[in-house]
C-alpha cells in the first residue's frame, strides 16, 4: 500500500500510509502532470508538462521512455500491466495515442482519437477506457476497438483547463462523471443482437444525472454513494468580494435526476485561499473506504465513518442523548466509546444546563446498580444544592445505597419541606435509613414547633417502624388522628387504651 505522488518541480514520491517518503524519482525539470498505477502496483506510468512519458517497474528493469513536441497531459496504463500479454498503455496531449508492445519488444503507438482539442483525463478500467477532451467524454471498448458512446460537456462556458473533468469507474461497467457543477452516473449495456446492425455492441445509458451546489475538483464511489470533493467560492464579508473558501467533502445519495447530502464536511488545507478547482484531486483505495484529498501544499487522508466516530461527532455538538443511543445500539462494535462514560458526560451535561430533575431521572437507567457511583452523583447534587431533585430517583431495593445518603436526603427535607420529609418517609422502607437518628432529628425540630402536626404525624410513622407502638398511640390520641385505629387493631394494643375507650369514642372513625 502506497501513494505515488507527482509534485511541480518533475519530483515522483512513493509514500507509505503514514506519509513517510520510501522512494523518490526525477523525472523532468517541470510540473508532473499525471500519474497511474496498475491494479498490483507493480509499474507506474508517468506524464509532464515538457512532453516527457516514462512508463517503468518498480520492481523490475522494465521501462519505456517517450519525449512528445507537446505538453502530455494524461497516461494510465493497463490494469493489469504486470501481465506480458497486456503491455499497454496510453497518452494523451493534442491525440490519444495507444501504445501496445510487440515483436522484439518494441512498442507501437496507434491513434484513437484526436481532432476534439486537448484530452483531459483518462481512466482504464478492464476493456473499457475512458477518456475527456475540450468536448465531452468518450468511451472505447479495447476488445472491439470501437468507441460506444460520447457524453457532451454540459457548461461549455467553463474553461476545460480551469474547471476540469473527472473520471472514476465503480466497477468495470458503471462509470462516473463530474464535470464543473453536473454529475452523471453512466452505465455499459451490451447491445441486443437485433440492435446492432452497424452499431457497437454496447452501449451507454446515463443512469443519474444531477448538478451540484459547487464545482467538482473530484469524485469517488462509497457504496451506493458518492464522495465528491468540491470548490467552493463565497462572499467575503469584510469585502463582498467573491474569494475562495476552504474546500468540501460532501456524501451524497445519488437520485435519478437530484441527490440526498448524507454529509459534508469542510477541509483546512493550507492555501486555501488561493487555489483553483483544477489545483484539488481526490483519489481513493478501493476496498478500504480510503480516501485522499490532494493539494499544493497537502494530502488529506479522509476515512469512512465508523460508529465510534459518529459518536464522536454527536458528542462535539453536544447531543448526548442520541450518542447514548448510538452507543447502546452499536455496543458490540464500538471501540473507543463506552456507554456509561456517556451516560455520565449526559447527566453532567443535564446539570450544567440547569435540568436538574431530567439529570436525576437519567441517573436510574445510566448508573443502574453501580452503588459507589450513586453515591458519587448524590454528593455532586448535594454540594449543588439539588439534594431533593435526586431523592426521587434513589434505588430503594437492589441496590440499597449507605444509610448515611438517605439520611443526608432526608435531612435536607428536614431543614426545609416537613411535607416532602413525611412523603419520603411513608415511601422509603425503614431499613433504609438509621430510624433513631432520625427519630431524633425530628424530636429535635419539634422542640422549635411542638404543635406541627405533619411532624408530629411522621414521628409517629416512625415509632410505628421502630416498634415502639406506645409512643405512636400517645402522639395519634393527641391528634385525634383516625390512623390510631388501624394501629390498635394490627398491633393489638387493646391493653393499652383501657383508659382511653371514652376519647377514643369522641373520634371520627370514618
Amino acid at each position: 500500500q502506497f501513494l505515488a505522488l507527482g509534485t511541480h518541480y518533475g519530483k515522483v514520491y512513493l509514500l507509505d500510509v503514514q506519509g513517510n517518503i520510501t522512494q523518490k524519482f526525477d523525472v523532468s525539470p517541470v510540473k508532473i502532470n499525471q500519474i497511474s498505477l496498475d491494479e498490483s502496483g507493480e509499474h507506474v506510468g508517468v506524464c509532464s508538462e515538457d512532453g516527457k512519458v516514462q512508463v517503468f517497474g518498480l520492481y523490475s528493469a522494465e521501462e519505456f521512455h517517450e519525449t512528445f513536441d507537446c505538453p502530455i497531459k494524461i497516461v494510465a496504463v493497463h490494469p493489469h500491466f504486470v501481465r506480458s500479454h497486456f503491455k499497454q498503455f496510453v497518452t494523451g496531449g493534442k491525440k490519444l495515442l495507444l501504445y501496445e508492445r510487440g515483436w522484439m519488444n518494441r512498442w507501437k503507438p496507434s491513434v484513437l482519437h484526436e481532432g476534439e482539442g486537448n484530452i483531459r483525463n483518462v481512466k482504464w478500467r478492464g476493456h473499457l477506457i475512458a477518456w475527456a477532451n475540450n468536448m465531452g467524454v468518450k468511451i472505447l471498448d479495447m476488445i472491439s476497438k470501437q468507441r460506444i458512446t460520447n457524453v457532451p460537456r454540459d457548461d461549455i462556458s467553463l474553461r476545460p483547463d480551469m474547471y476540469p473533468c473527472s473520471l472514476c469507474w465503480k466497477d468495470n461497467l458503471t462509470l462516473i462523471i463530474g464535470w464543473g457543477n453536473s454529475v452523471k452516473i453512466c452505465s455499459v449495456k451490451e447491445r441486443h443482437a437485433s440492435e446492432m446492425r452497424d452499431l457497437p455492441n454496447r452501449y451507454v445509458e446515463i443512469v443519474f444525472q444531477f448538478d451540484t451546489e459547487f464545482y467538482i475538483s473530484g469524485l469517488a464511489p462509497l457504496c451506493d454513494q458518492l464522495v465528491i470533493l468540491s470548490y467552493v467560492k463565497e462572499i467575503s464579508e469584510k469585502t463582498e468580494v467573491e474569494c475562495c473558501a476552504r474546500p468540501r467533502l460532501d456524501i451524497v445519495q445519488p437520485l435519478p435526476e437530484s441527490c440526498e447530502e448524507i454529509s459534508s464536511d469542510a477541509l483546512t488545507v493550507r492555501g486555501f485561499q488561493e487555489n483553483e478547482c483544477r489545483d484539488y484531486h481526490l483519489e481513493y483505495s478501493e476496498g478500504e473506504s480510503l480516501f485522499y484529498i490532494i493539494s499544493p501544499r497537502d494530502v488529506v487522508v479522509a476515512k469512512e465513518r465508523d460508529q465510534d466516530d459518529h459518536i464522536d461527532w454527536l458528542l462535539e455538538k453536544k447531543k448526548y442523548e442520541e450518542a447514548l443511543m448510538a452507543a447502546e445500539i452499536s455496543q458490540k462494535t464500538i471501540k473507543k466509546h463506552k456507554i456509561l462514560d456517556i451516560g455520565l458526560a449526559y447527566i453532567n451535561h443535564l446539570v450544567e444546563k440547569g435540568e436538574y430533575d431530567l439529570a436525576a431521572r437519567k441517573c436510574q437507567k445510566i448508573l443502574g446498580k453501580n452503588t459507589e457511583l450513586w453515591e458519587f452523583e448524590v454528593y455532586k447534587f448535594k454540594e449543588i444544592g439539588q439534594l431533593k431533585a435526586i431523592s426521587r430517583y434513589l434505588p430503594r431495593r437492589d441496590p440499597v445505597l449507605k444509610p448515611l445518603i438517605y439520611e443526608m436526603v432526608l435531612h435536607e427535607f428536614l431543614e426545609s419541606d416537613y411535607e416532602g420529609f413525611a412523603t419520603l418517609i411513608k415511601e422509603w422502607p425503614g431499613d433504609l435509613y438509621n430510624n433513631t437518628i432520625i427519630v431524633q432529628a425530628v424530636v429535635d425540630h419539634l422542640k422549635k414547633d411542638p404543635q406541627n402536626r405533619t411532624l408530629l404525624q411522621t414521628l409517629a410513622e416512625l415509632y410505628t417502624y421502630d416498634q415502639r407502638y406506645g409512643r405512636a398511640l400517645e402522639i395519634y390520641l393527641t391528634l385525634r388522628h383516625k390512623d390510631v385505629f388501624q394501629l390498635i387493631h394490627k398491633h393489638n394494643l387493646f391493653s393499652s387504651i383501657r383508659d382511653k375507650i371514652v376519647l377514643l369514642m369522641d373520634f371520627d372513625s370514618e
